[in-house]
């Protein structure tokens, strides 16, 4: 039987309610843990404290150019390393013969540890939003690369081979068959690129960097302040949730014609 939408409205309303409530009692928890000595405020702040840290930030804007700095930087990571990891992933999954002969450097460059890049990419790249960028895409492209790359992969060669006696060209079977096919491998890298593309922006103004929100929570720490390091780890938070939302409702838009888990028939079971 299919699921009813009031059914499932119902469970995504209770979904919600429980996320709310668990979190209510974790930062509750928090707080009175941090009133009552259990927990050190020096080492763990307080969520209140934390609180109008945030109203200070955003009640005198002094937040928004450091946001500003850190959303381009990690935009145009996540652009240009979505668009790259999908182009070379849908070129090599297609050429198997050059995608055997470049595997193991591609298997190389993605076991290089990132924190050990950022450093050099500060030299290439000085210290402006460039270098931020470089290794945000050095974080994205290898996640979008190997999805792109396993679902055109997994594309059945018979659906291909029978799209081709019917007469479509390599343009019509990418457009038609391959993209569609390697989207929702693609758009779950998305979600990870996300994070990624932030992870590496803030890392990047943490280790050198005159404005963004990781060059906040660098003067942060260096003050010992930890209620302004927490701080800037919300504001982090609430961007990547937005982001993540933004995400999830153009994938349901462009999955749309996928049938919906649990709704198919039980026909030949």
């Amino acid at each position: 039987m299919s699921p009813q939408p009031t059914d499932i409205r119902g469970r995504v309303l209770a979904i919600r309610i429980v996320q709310l409530a668990l979190g209510v009692v974790l930062i509750l928890g928090w707080e009175l843990a941090a009133r009552y000595g259990v927990v050190d405020e020096f080492f763990f702040s307080r969520p209140s404290d934390i609180a109008v840290r945030l109203g200070d930030w955003f009640g005198s804007g002094a937040i928004w150019r450091h946001l500003a700095v850190t959303a381009v930087e990690a935009a145009l990571a996540l652009g240009i390393g979505v668009a790259s990891g999908m182009l070379i992933g849908f070129a090599l999954a297609r050429t198997r013969f050059v995608a055997a002969v470049v595997e193991p450097y591609v298997r190389m460059g993605n076991a290089l540890p990132r924190v050990v890049l950022a450093p050099i990419f500060l030299l290439w790249f000085g210290l402006g939003i460039w270098s931020k960028v470089a290794l945000g895409v050095s974080l994205v492209f290898f996640i979008v690369f190997f999805n792109t790359y396993q679902g055109v992969r997994d594309v059945e060669r018979v659906l291909v081979d029978n799209v081709r006696m019917l007469g479509a060209n390599e343009r019509q079977l990418l457009l038609h068959v391959l993209l569609p096919s390697a989207l929702t491998w693609i758009l779950a890298s998305l979600r990870l690129s996300v994070g990624f593309a932030l992870i590496g922006a803030v890392i990047g103004e943490y280790l050198g960097a005159s404005r963004g929100v990781g060059y906040l929570i660098s003067q942060a720490e260096g003050t010992f302040d930890t209620t302004g390091v927490f701080a800037g780890m919300a504001v982090l938070c609430a961007v990547v949730v937005v982001i993540d939302l933004a995400i999830n409702r153009a994938e349901r838009y462009l999955l749309r014609w996928k049938p919906v888990h649990g709704t198919a028939s039980m026909k030949g079971h």
